[in-house]
């Protein structure tokens, strides 16, 4: 018993509860991009510098150690998908303003913990909320005088009784992305979902969409419960694999109960992925 136990407790070490059920990845140098969560966390390790006087190595670690972690978490940041064509290192590689704008939310970092090490090190992790990356790129994707859901056109089919309290996208097993912006579209290539339906107020608040990797457990998040229309997606759509595709027939149930709701201009939608 006592050897379950331990073991339990080890496994409780390594793999924090909430990641068994968060959309988290994992990233090479042990930080975290939690979808979930709307954070990105990263970790800097530093040694003390023998040659400082011994009053000053602590804190001359602890700073060398953020210094690798914002390397770090830039680092990941570069790499995440905008939408199913852009990341943020192509714009970052092609728009100065963007890349300085990028590079100051990054810096504005939040240290979560400090953990000093039995050798002497010094382990730094920080974290940056996902939104705040997202509101670099506002202008882009939510552009000034937009109105939720007027852009593109919207089939305006018979409203339905049944009130929903959000959306919850089932895309398991079709190799979905993770994104900033992602869309979800009909079999005609039609958005049913996407920047163009949201307000910005709430997108910048919340990201413009949540991932989970368990259904049940998203059926209780705040952002959609406590009556979520769930779907399944069918395809995966765009060139990095962002967007989701529906079914016509999901997608005219969805557009009949956002007919009286707001649930999808206040971002409360979900999508469900490996």
């Amino acid at each position: 018993m006592k050897q379950l136990i331990v073991l339990w407790l080890v496994v409780l070490t390594l793999f924090p509860i909430g990641l068994f059920a968060q959309y988290a990845q994992q990233t090479p140098s042990g930080g975290v991009i939690d979808w979930t969560n709307q954070v990105i966390r990263e970790v800097g390790i530093a040694s003390p510098n023998p040659n400082l006087p011994i009053s000053a190595q602590r804190a001359s670690a602890i700073e060398a150690a953020k210094t690798i972690a914002l390397r770090n978490l830039l680092e990941r940041v570069k790499g995440m998908y905008i939408n199913s064509e852009r990341t943020v290192q192509n714009y970052m590689m092609t728009d100065d303003i963007i890349r300085t704008k990028v590079e100051g939310t990054v810096r504005n970092f939040r240290v979560v913990d400090t953990r000093y090490k039995s050798d002497g090190s010094v382990e730094v992790e920080v974290e940056v909320p996902i939104t705040g990356i997202l509101g670099v790129f506002a202008p882009q994707l939510f552009p000034q005088g937009q109105v939720p859901g007027a852009q593109p056109p919207m089939p305006a089919p018979q409203p339905i009784n049944q009130v929903y309290t959000g959306l919850i996208i089932d895309a398991r097993g079709i190799g979905v992305h993770p994104a900033l912006a992602p869309k979800i579209l009909d079999e005609n290539n039609q958005e049913v979902y996407g920047t163009g339906r949201v307000s910005r107020e709430y997108a910048l608040q919340i990201g413009v969409v949540g991932y989970e990797k368990d259904l049940e457990r998203a059926k209780t998040n705040d952002r959609v419960k406590n009556n979520p229309l769930i779907v399944k997606a069918i395809r995966v759509a765009g060139p990095l694999k962002t967007d989701v595709v529906i079914s016509n027939q999901d997608a005219e149930r969805i557009r009949a109960a956002a007919q009286n709701l707001n649930f999808l201009q206040q971002c409360k939608v979900m999508i469900i992925l490996d």
